[in-house]
């Protein structure tokens, strides 16, 4: 609606994790450069914790186009939340084909069988566990970790990459048999006030801005209410974009964040 008012492509902040606006800040490559490390070295498990909004499925999304071929594709668990027999009858089915029909030991050796044929065809399997802090109970978490007792010639057949909030972490903690597997440990923070004035002008860049559309107040305004997290800045400055484009301003004010997250505030009290 606002893109031909302030010259641009396409919009900026638009929502969901694209990579093709990837801004890679500090935080960001270094959870990418560690957990590539342990995936590409085979290492049995890995990590990456950070607060709702800072970028994890990016970062998982951004693995999976990287990655060389031989680790691809990615498996995703997107709802994690289920009894361990339904766990393993669904990755049966993601890895095997077919469905996940049959009893715990036949899914269990339907895997093994799988990853097995894969690591002889120079494959290694990677299954991204999302919001793992919502896994059912221990005995889920020790079913990922009997998983990651396949092995050939001394080598995982697999790597778990769990994903999901800081309270993972003392969950974690408290099974020491599984957090002892981990390759990497990754925790994402909030973007400092740098990083996300950087991140709004590398946005806005790359939908094909060439004019500092918010002025400087606005930026320091804009991190101060958004506490660095990278989808509360696109929500702010989608909308901001949207204001000011309805006022036929000529740049974002800090006034204008000011107005849009407390319409927000207002309207998620509501």
């Amino acid at each position: 609606m606002y893109e031909a008012y302030w010259k641009l492509s396409r919009r900026p902040f638009e929502s969901g994790a694209s990579t093709r606006a990837y801004y890679p800040s500090e935080p960001h490559q270094g959870a990418l450069l560690k957990l590539r490390y342990a995936i590409e070295h085979e290492h049995a498990a890995a990590l990456l914790a950070g607060a709702p909004g800072t970028g994890k499925t990016l970062i998982v999304q951004l693995l999976s186009e990287q990655l060389p071929e031989r680790f691809r594709p990615v498996v995703q668990l997107l709802f994690p939340q289920m009894p361990a027999a339904d766990l393993l009858a669904y990755l049966a089915g993601e890895l095997c084909g077919g469905g996940g029909a049959g009893s715990i030991a036949e899914n269990v050796a339907r895997i093994e069988h799988e990853l097995a044929d894969r690591r002889k065809r120079n494959r290694h399997t990677v299954l991204a566990v999302d919001d793992a802090q919502l896994l059912e109970s221990s005995r889920t978490f020790d079913t990922l970790r009997l998983l990651l007792n396949l092995e050939a010639d001394g080598r995982p057949l697999l790597t778990i990459l769990l994903v999901g909030q800081p309270t993972l972490l003392p969950m974690l903690e408290r099974m020491p048999h599984l957090d002892e597997r981990l390759g990497a440990k990754c925790l994402v923070r909030p973007l400092n006030i740098e990083e996300t004035m950087s991140y709004v002008s590398h946005r806005m860049t790359v939908a094909g801005s060439s004019d500092a559309v918010f002025e400087p107040s606005a930026l320091e305004t804009l991190f101060l209410l958004s506490r660095g997290v990278p989808r509360r800045i696109n929500r702010l400055c989608d909308l901001a974009l949207l204001v000011g484009f309805a006022e036929e301003h000529p740049t974002i004010t800090a006034e204008h964040i000011e107005a849009v997250a407390k319409e927000l505030a207002v309207a998620a009290v509501e």
